[in-house]
């Protein structure tokens, strides 16, 4: 819960470094300070948080699954602000100000994954969404990035008044904001049809929230027209906090109701899982075929609510890691081919192997771990929650996520033969490679390698 208020001051702080002439030293801030909020975390793990849990009314907790979450959470924006350092060289804008919005960004999503209290889900939301879309459409000199800035005010603004609404009506219904509290009460009392809708409204509101199917039509056009390093932080930091909203809630509060939505969310994964594939087998752009694959593997995360009676804690942590990390790493060298051949088709891509063999290599086992090829990252992270499906009898969604895991690969794989067995322009400008691209591809690629070597190390920390 420490880490929520020092990473808003954070914040301010590097709004105040561009007052006092301090442009080149807001980036190093930025990064020291969330290390040592990093550090905060750790020492977080061990400590009896319950006194500062109640001087807070509870509005927020320390648990497990809040301070995992929350390490990651803060180990992605340390990485992302790593680029940074390269990628507003050439941006006309304050730096200051686009720091400041990533690090409220990560407060908003730290408020998402450690909330006790639905005011606080609410407050979360709205810090992380108002964030989001100035940074969408940061580029006011690309018609793209306006549009994809209007649409998802547009958008989020629709979402987040059914997420109020159902609020109101939950606790009209209960009488409290306390998730504990509300969960206590619906198992001891008959759930009505208003509690009912109120739930209803929320699934929906989070739904859009994770860009899962069918409330997912904003997320492509978004994450296209966003500049590269925007779309970066809206796929990782930005819906893993949002999904960690999402699996705290129904995972802590509302399991008593799940009944009814069971079926419903079982339907809801299976769509989002093959309209997210299908879609993305036909792109030719690099960038929007990722945007595609982040609606699919929300599907992938959100079997893990359906199956909230089996112990998918872990799972969903280990998946949301090796996600946020291939993500990061597809991401920078994603950013550097941009730059070379000013494309984000598929065609930017040709010959990459022949000219920068670690890039190549880096990029295909990124594309390996998120299409779920052993023995990397994602691989474990997709075995692990459809083994709690078939334990919890959903083996029907297991075989169409697993037929659907095989239709991914071959999107996935489309860069690879690019950069394998296309060749490149001849007049293809070489490849800029700065140093600190090359350290946070070198961190990401051992997480997933170690993480996929060694499973059980990362399962047993919840």
């Amino acid at each position: 819960m420490n880490a929520l208020i020092y990473t808003s001051a954070l914040g301010i702080i590097c709004l105040l470094a561009e007052i006092f002439n301090l442009r080149k030293l807001i980036i190093p801030i930025a990064i020291a300070g969330l290390l040592a909020i990093l550090g905060t975390v750790a020492l977080d793990w061990n400590a009896d948080n319950s006194i500062r849990e109640a001087a807070l009314y509870n509005m927020l907790r320390a648990d497990s699954f809040s301070l995992t979450f929350s390490g990651l959470l803060i180990s992605l924006t340390v990485l992302l602000l790593m680029l940074s350092t390269d990628f507003y060289k050439t941006e006309q804008a304050k730096i200051s100000d686009y720091i400041a919005l990533i690090l409220f960004i990560l407060a908003g999503s730290l408020a998402m994954a450690s909330f006790g209290n639905l005011a606080m889900l609410f407050l979360g939301i709205e810090v992380l969404s108002i964030s989001l879309y100035i940074m969408a459409g940061a580029n006011k000199h690309d018609k793209r990035s306006n549009e994809a800035g209007m649409k998802y005010f547009l958008m989020g603004s629709f979402a987040s008044g059914l997420l109020l609404f159902g609020i109101a009506l939950v606790y009209g219904e209960t009488g409290s904001f306390d998730i504990v509290e509300i969960r206590d009460f619906i198992a001891t009392h008959q759930p009505t049809s208003m509690l009912y809708v109120g739930v209803g409204l929320m699934l929906m509101a989070l739904l859009f929230k994770t860009g899962a199917a069918p409330f997912h039509y904003w997320a492509p056009d978004v994450y296209e027209g966003a500049p590269m390093f925007h779309t970066a932080i809206l796929m990782t930091v930005a819906k893993i906090g949002a999904f960690a909203a999402f699996y705290r809630l129904f995972s802590a509060c509302f399991i008593p109701v799940m009944m009814p939505f069971g079926w419903v969310l079982s339907i809801v994964v299976a769509l989002t899982i093959t309209v997210g594939n299908l879609s993305a087998l036909v792109q030719d752009s690099f960038k929007r075929m990722l945007a595609l694959s982040g609606v699919s593997n929300a599907g992938y995360l959100m079997i893990a609510i359906v199956t909230l009676y089996g112990k998918t804690d872990n799972a969903v942590f280990y998946y949301s890691l090796a996600y946020g990390m291939a993500l990061i790493t597809a991401f920078t060298i994603a950013i550097l081919v941009y730059r070379s051949s000013e494309t984000e088709s598929f065609s930017g891509f040709n010959g990459l192997a022949k000219r920068h063999p670690f890039i190549a290599a880096s990029l295909t086992i990124a594309m390996l771990s998120l299409a779920g090829i052993p023995p990397f990252a994602g691989f474990f992270g997709k075995y692990y929650i459809f083994s709690e499906a078939v334990r919890n009898g959903r083996m029907w969604l297991v075989i169409i996520a697993t037929i659907n895991s095989i239709i991914g690969v071959y999107y996935y794989l489309k860069v690879v033969f690019a950069m394998y067995l296309k060749e490149s322009d001849s007049n293809a400008a070489p490849l800029q490679i700065p140093v600190i691209y090359s350290v946070v591809i070198a961190i990401t690629l051992t997480v997933i390698l170690a993480v996929g070597l060694f499973p059980s190390t990362v399962l047993g920390w919840l």
